[in-house]
Parts: C-alpha cells; sequence; structure tokens
C-alpha cells in the first residue's frame, strides 16, 4: 500500500522510500551515534513540545482516575517524563525496542520513578494481557515500520489497551512535499539527521493510509483523527 493511502496520486506514490534512516541501521554506527547525539540534543530542547503532546495524550484518559499507560518507542522517554509530571497518579511503562534505549533510560530518572516501569518492548509484538493498558501511545515512530508491521501496531495495541493514540509525521501534499525535499536535500550528505528527516518524511503515512492500515488489521478497528492545524498527524484507534 502507499505512504499517501489507497487513492494516493501519481506523484505521492513516488514520494516514499524503502530505504532505512541510520537511525534504524546497524551498519552504520559513527552515523547512527551522531543521529541520536542530535535527538539527545533535540529532546533538551523539547520540553514545551512534550507539554503540546502530554495535553493530547492525557485527553484520552481525563475520565480514569489513575490511567495505565504504555509508550511504546519511547526512545529517551521525554515524553514519559512529561506524563508523569503532568499526572499524579498515571502509571507509564516507557519501552523501546532498541536496547541501548532501554538501558540509557533505566540508568536515568525513569528507571527510579515509583511510576514509572521501563521495560524493552516490540510495538509489533506487546507482551501484556489483552486490555492490560488504559491507553497505548505510539509517538513519532510508526513511519519507521513497513505497512504490514504498521498494521501489527495496530492489531496489538488495540488489543493490549481500551485505546492506541498513533502521533506521527504529518504526510505534506505532493507538490508541498516536492518543494521541501528540493530545499533540503542538498543537506543530506553533510547532516545525519537532515538524511533521517527526508527519509522519514517519505515514509510518513497519510489518514487515508492510516484507516486503510487499521482495516487490514481487523476491520472491528475504527480509527479518529484529532489532527489539528500545522500539528502532527493525530490518530485514536479503538476497538467497536
Amino acid at each position: 500500500m502507499p505512504r499517501g493511502g489507497p487513492d494516493a496520486s501519481w506523484l505521492d506514490r513516488r514520494l516514499q522510500t524503502d530505504r532505512l534512516e541510520y537511525l534504524d541501521r546497524d551498519d552504520v554506527d559513527d552515523l547512527k551515534r551522531r543521529v541520536i547525539a542530535a535527538l539527545d540534543r533535540a529532546e533538551r530542547r523539547r520540553s514545551r513540545a512534550h507539554e503540546g503532546l502530554a495535553r493530547m495524550v492525557l485527553a484520552e484518559v481525563e475520565d480514569v482516575p489513575s490511567p495505565a499507560i504504555l509508550e511504546l518507542g519511547a526512545g529517551f522517554g521525554g515524553l514519559s517524563r512529561r506524563l508523569l509530571a503532568n499526572h499524579p497518579t498515571a502509571h507509564v511503562t516507557v519501552t523501546d525496542v532498541d536496547p541501548a534505549f532501554v538501558a540509557e533510560v533505566a540508568a536515568g530518572d525513569l528507571g527510579a520513578h515509583p511510576r514509572a516501569t521501563v521495560r524493552q518492548m516490540d510495538a509489533t509484538a506487546i507482551d501484556a494481557p489483552d486490555g492490560h493498558y488504559d491507553l497505548a501511545l505510539f509517538a513519532l515512530s510508526l513511519h519507521h515500520l513497513p505497512p504490514e508491521q504498521a498494521a501489527r501496531v495496530f492489531a496489538e495495541g488495540t488489543r493490549a489497551a481500551k485505546k492506541l493514540l498513533i502521533i506521527d509525521l504529518r504526510r505534506p501534499p505532493a507538490p508541498l512535499h516536492v518543494v521541501v525535499l528540493a530545499a533540503v536535500l542538498p543537506f543530506t550528505r553533510l547532516i545525519p539527521l537532515a538524511h533521517d528527516g527526508v527519509i522519514s518524511s517519505l515514509r510518513a503515512y497519510s489518514p487515508s493510509a492510516l484507516t486503510a492500515l487499521a482495516e487490514h488489521a481487523d476491520p472491528a478497528i475504527k480509527v479518529e483523527f484529532r489532527t489539528r492545524p500545522l500539528g502532527p498527524t493525530v490518530a485514536v484507534a479503538s476497538r467497536t
């Protein structure tokens, strides 16, 4: 399925790639470390962005007194940290598939937090009973996965949690996408993060693609969108 969805235009179908980001590769250790370092620096500067994302997340569990939240693909744990700070009784299970990320998070403040559990976990094979969590969260990570695995996230997230919240990069309209790519491409050989940013934009899913992935995972999964103007794509999936 095209990243732009089943009805993607001719141009949009060409604005996608199967190439991996440095972040997802194991054969470019130096470049991967540089991307991780850049993301770490950005993470420290993104407290305001995390605040906005945390509000979106907590709005989905506002009727639950002590919500159990599972963050998938948590990276360095910045969003989980903000969720715990903003909700006095929430318990957050902080997970990532990358053992290096998990080890770093476990060694820090989240590893010692009384309402946090740090674990290695694959978003396509969630190690939890059915309905164990009030909300599963997958933020800024779904575009890393090919369609079959992305569909598994919908299947697993709506199985292990009452709701699955997907927050991911917004796929631009094809003509604007071309303009953005033309502006950034010259820097991709010099700046590893720019390289990964271009690939991320080409791998981002449109709302129609997300709806199709959920239906492919299980026709009983329904998707609602909470996307705001100029913000990321925000989708909430649940089983009817």
